[in-house]
């Protein structure tokens, strides 16, 4: 696999680009065939920060690590893209586990076409003509051979409602490292794929930064 490197005023040795290959690899078992992967170093200050960018034919990944080393970097940044990959497996694994739509009655019964179906317009025309001439109501018409189903509305006290227990996870990137404002922690999330990012701002302000559900970014400040 060709995998793009880019070190922007830092050096990356031969060592660091086998292992970052090998974890592009590995992620690409995930995904599937990768069709463009690029690695970018550089330098903020005391940190190492590496960006993985990963693209596929169905969806892409942009990853970021932050560390006092360019290993540590790399491998959080690595991990991080190959959560995505997961994610991204088992949302497509779970659109094709859905079960199809069953025909309706109306679907399934077989329509008279041709010279069946003018037959037995005739034949029913021709009825309700003799009937109304007598002084009686026409009579409906029912195909031969097909017993008739008579519609029962079934009224059943609902269900009790299922609880779902709620799942507590530990996650340690919802915390950020150093003060960034709230410009940079918005591009932050992104960055990480997070709905969840907690950070104090330079005044050393306590906020959290969270996704609602219709995907607006809404921030909460901590009173302390």
């Amino acid at each position: 696999m060709d995998v793009e490197f880019t070190a922007r005023q830092v050096k990356v040795s031969k060592g660091m680009k086998d292992g970052a290959t090998e974890g592009i690899e590995r992620i690409a078992q995930v995904l599937g065939k990768v069709t463009a992967a690029k690695l970018t170093f550089w330098a903020e200050r005391h940190l190492q920060v590496v960006e993985i960018t990963l693209q596929t034919r169905l969806h892409g990944i942009v990853s970021k690590g932050e560390a006092d080393t360019q290993e540590s970097a790399l491998r959080k940044a690595l991990a991080h893209a190959e959560l995505q990959a997961q994610r991204f497996r088992d949302k497509v694994r779970t659109r094709k586990r859905l079960p199809k739509v069953a025909p309706t009655a109306e679907e399934r019964k077989p329509r008279k076409t041709g010279r069946v179906a003018v037959e037995a317009a005739a034949g029913v025309a021709a009825a309700s003509g003799e009937a109304q001439s007598n002084g009686h109501k026409p009579a409906i018409a029912r195909p031969p051979g097909r017993q008739t189903k008579a519609a029962i509305t079934v009224h059943s006290f609902p269900g009790k409602p299922a609880v779902v227990e709620p799942h507590i996870l530990v996650a340690a990137e919802a915390l950020a490292i150093r003060p960034m404002r709230i410009e940079e922690a918005v591009k932050e999330a992104e960055f990480r794929d997070r709905d969840l990012l907690i950070f104090r701002d330079p005044k050393g302000d306590l906020f959290v930064l969270h996704r609602r559900r219709d995907g607006k970014m809404e921030l909460v400040e901590v009173p302390l």
